[in-house]
């Protein structure tokens, strides 16, 4: 004789799992097993923080290149170096393909007024995001004024115009923690 299941019997068990699966939410993610890993992850050999100079003789050494981005409604036709080249040209970051403890770094942009700006290495570098970001100096044919200047950060591929820096002052290469 074949055994009856109880008609509710498969209801409690959608609402006995359910009930676990929002027992773990509520308890939030727990540690991970170590021995679930490949392999631990070794201390990072990579210099962090790294503060790359903004040196006009460096600058002046670099290809250059044009660059037309859109700020507060109007465009701007100007000149200057990739920041990944820059980057590479100070030994911030290696010349060779990036590889993932690389990838895990970012750049921090500081302005003299306290504005900043964040890029992760990954967007910058052409072989991963391929994002365009530029340090210049000369905007229209001229050097930047003091109110802007003496050098700019601009991103021409960014849809508004929220990390670009007039009076860039600073830039740091960091490991994310």
């Amino acid at each position: 004789m074949a055994r009856r299941l109880h008609p509710h019997r498969p209801r409690l068990a959608v609402l006995a799992s359910a009930a676990l699966a929002w027992q773990s939410a509520i308890a939030g993610p727990q540690p991970q097993d170590p021995a679930l890993r490949a392999s631990l992850p070794g201390p990072t050999q990579i210099a962090s923080p790294v503060s790359v100079q903004l040196d006009a003789n460096v600058l002046a050494g670099l290809p250059r290149e044009s660059v037309n981005a859109r700020v507060h409604d109007a465009t701007l036709r100007c000149e200057g170096v990739a920041l990944i080249t820059l980057l590479r040209a100070t030994g911030a970051v290696p010349e060779e393909r990036l590889d993932r403890a690389h990838l895990l770094r970012y750049v921090l942009a500081d302005a003299r007024d306290g504005d900043r700006s964040l890029f992760s290495l990954a967007e910058l570098d052409p072989d991963t995001g391929g994002r365009a970001a530029f340090v210049v100096d000369r905007c229209d044919g001229k050097a930047l004024d003091p109110d802007t200047g003496p050098l700019q950060l601009l991103v021409p591929g960014d849809t508004r115009a929220a990390r670009a820096l007039s009076r860039l002052d600073a830039l740091t290469v960091v490991v994310a923690p």
